[in-house]
């Protein structure tokens, strides 16, 4: 009887055995190149032992963290476009949300990524002579009015990158900061990775349309929220317009007024009653609808990121962003 009572314990424990390594009869799914919770926080320069003297800071300690979950108003229409966010920067706060983590085409606000690496990793001082092939561009694309021959500075080239969404400033730039397009668009996705932007890519410095060039709301939040701590990205996106100085073809000095494409700035829309429009960045191509990324700051001097994108109509782009402005002054 005990020899049976012992073979018994010896089943039963090698049934738990079983159960516990099986997952209860479940197969478990064999996980390649697993994250490591205890080397990969060393890679970023993290502390593995968090303690009260650690003087270590959380990634977002100054950003805004939001749920999964939609925030939407009574006051915002959210039918006007496919994503949309509200982002308080001084409280760190999402005031209002729409699919803020869903894969969207970002048109011509690519461009602000493109100032972001250029300002960090270029001179304003350095020029460029413009090349002929810099200027092979789609049908219909928007530019600043460079011409082949023409040498002109990255900080020229900045304004007409941002004020008029040239493509064909975004092709030097990049020419000019990392010797071709596809090693700037590799720095593009290496600074938007490093900024937490870890749902976006980008192959282009200007955001004409490919199936892998995309980001998210919250991802343009967090790259539009780095390029607003440079003090030259601040100026040239609220400025109405500005007139470039650079040398012609034949090497003669030369201008050309750039206006800002912002129809805040421009005086083409309203801006509502106690809102001041900073600046920021427009987009449009078929595939992206209309899209718009914007700075601003209510009547108490409180900042806000307002970012609307996939809208069907320039019509219905200004209106709901009007409402989220509306919304940033409550």
């Amino acid at each position: 009887m005990k020899c049976i009572n012992n073979k018994k314990r010896i089943l039963t424990a090698a049934m738990l055995v079983t159960l516990l390594i099986s997952g209860c009869g479940q197969q478990q799914a064999e996980i390649s190149n697993p994250y490591d919770v205890y080397e990969s926080p060393r890679a970023y320069g993290l502390n593995i032992t968090v303690t009260s003297e650690s003087n270590q800071s959380f990634f977002g300690k100054e950003l805004c963290v939001a749920g999964t979950e939609d925030l939407l108003s009574q006051s915002v229409t959210a039918s006007l476009s496919e994503a949309a966010g509200l982002f308080n920067i001084k409280d760190n706060t999402l005031k209002f949300g729409k699919n803020i983590y869903g894969r969207v085409y970002p048109a011509s606000t690519t461009k602000i990524l493109t100032a972001y690496v250029a300002l960090k990793h270029g001179d304003l001082s350095k020029t460029a002579t413009v090349t002929e092939q810099e200027l092979q561009l789609e049908a219909g694309s928007s530019v600043c009015g460079l011409s082949v021959g023409e040498t002109i500075n990255l900080e020229e080239l900045l304004y007409g990158l941002l004020l008029c969404s040239g493509n064909d400033a975004a092709n030097v730039i990049a020419d000019m900061v990392a010797g071709s397009t596809e090693k700037f668009a590799d720095m593009m996705n290496q600074e938007a990775l490093a900024l937490g932007a870890t749902n976006s890519h980008f192959i282009n410095p200007h955001g004409l349309h490919s199936e892998e060039h995309y980001t998210t709301v919250y991802d343009m939040y967090l790259i539009f929220q780095a390029a607003l701590q440079e003090e030259k990205f601040v100026s040239i996106i609220s400025s109405q317009i500005h007139t470039a100085s650079f040398t012609d073809a034949q090497g003669q000095p030369a201008t050309r007024d750039w206006l800002n494409s912002n129809k805040y700035l421009s005086g083409e829309v309203e801006t509502p009653e106690g809102i001041q429009v900073v600046g920021g960045k427009t987009g449009t191509t078929n595939d992206a609808g209309y899209c718009l990324v914007l700075h601003s700051k209510n009547s108490s001097g409180t900042p806000f990121i307002a970012i609307v994108y996939k809208s069907d109509s320039r019509e219905n782009l200004y209106q709901e962003m009007s409402e989220l402005l509306m919304e940033s002054a409550k």
